[in-house]
């Protein structure tokens, strides 16, 4: 059984995050250039009632995350003598909710959690890895969390 077969219904942190008010305006005058989110004066009578992060922020950095996890993947696979896994492009994901907004000074912390893992009839080789998503603050507070899929091509051992 490969490390990922394994690792079906563990809840995995794979890192967490400091939104700073620098990296908060950075992202925001990129891609999501709205007052409350580029502006600390104008986000006070916003109904944030202070600067915020970008949802799409907050979902970008789980990724960056969750890619550098892959080396960690990667690494123990090597360790345990295995053949490694190939990870491919994601078909999407759903039920996307930003839960609670992301403040200046917030420390997200997040995890993944492969859900399923099912071999494709369409694509011999490749199976449809399904994984859920989540970032919670400090507080304990949820504020991200998503269903989402990944084709990945496990090795025959």
């Amino acid at each position: 059984m490969s490390l990922l077969e394994e690792s079906i219904g563990q809840i995995v942190t794979i890192g967490s995050y400091e939104f700073t008010e620098a990296r908060i305006i950075r992202f925001a005058e990129k891609y999501d250039p709205q007052p409350f989110h580029t502006d600390p004066v104008a986000a006070k009578d916003s109904i944030f009632g202070a600067l915020c992060a970008s949802g799409w922020h907050t979902t970008a950095v789980w990724m960056k995350l969750n890619v550098l996890s892959m080396a960690g993947i990667i690494k123990t696979c090597m360790e345990r003598g295995e053949k490694l896994p190939v990870f491919g492009p994601s078909p999407g994901f759903e039920n996307l909710r930003w839960e609670h907004p992301v403040y200046a000074g917030d420390v997200i912390a997040y995890t993944a959690q492969i859900t399923a893992l099912r071999p494709l009839a369409s694509k011999p080789g490749w199976s449809m890895l399904n994984h859920h998503a989540t970032g919670t603050n400090q507080h304990g507070e949820r504020v991200m969390e998503f269903d989402g899929a990944a084709l990945v091509m496990l090795p025959q051992q």
